[in-house]
């Protein structure tokens, strides 16, 4: 199941570079067109904000996956584990009820939306909405996942807190961690 999550999530990094690259070449020719050749790519701004939501929409389900998303952790943290297993689960359930009002107001924003025309594309604006549809049903999945591995037990004591206070900190252990690994590895070396 894992190897299925990670190519979905490799798909879906790749389908955010090729929304970034459309992105740029769409802006910057627009912007190439108006002051050289006082012209323009009339579609630009819109499909370049459509492409943006569903970067950040996408983007948000690979972080979610990898544990990506920053949080208070200085509490958790300090519990046993036990106490770290409640607050894991509670905040998955959470998270998961907040997912399906998400799935909710997208889908009935899409239906509402349906018929409704983009000025300059003319396409249904409905593709704005399905980004939340689309998020909603993929992070749905992952946390009733990571759910269920914390339920049969399959998740380490020390992948009980999902969350990290701040990127700084995260870096900050890695290199603590590095430094003591060599530290110690010169002590070994002088014994």
């Amino acid at each position: 199941m894992n190897r299925w999550i990670d190519r979905c999530c490799t798909g879906i990094e790749a389908l955010i570079a090729a929304a970034l690259a459309v992105m740029v070449v769409l802006v910057f020719g627009n912007v190439v067109l108006r002051y050289g050749f006082n012209s323009g790519i009339t579609m630009s701004e819109e499909v370049s904000r459509w492409l943006f939501i569903w970067m950040t929409f996408l983007g948000a389900v690979v972080a979610l996956k990898e544990h990506g998303h920053l949080g208070v952790d200085m509490v958790v943290q300090k519990l046993p584990p036990i106490g770290k297993k409640i607050c894991l689960a509670v905040g998955h359930l959470v998270m998961l009820y907040i997912v399906w009002l998400l799935f909710q107001g997208s889908v009935a924003q899409a239906r509402i939306n349906w018929d409704v025309t983009a000025p300059v594309t003319g396409a249904s604006m409905a593709i704005v909405y399905a980004s939340g549809v689309v998020f909603s049903v993929l992070a749905g999945f992952i946390l009733a996942l990571d759910l269920l591995r914390l339920l049969m037990g399959r998740i380490a004591e020390s992948d009980l807190v999902m969350v990290q206070e701040s990127e700084e900190a995260v870096q900050l252990q890695q290199i603590l961690g590095s430094q003591g690994a060599d530290q110690g590895s010169v002590q070994g070396a002088r014994k």
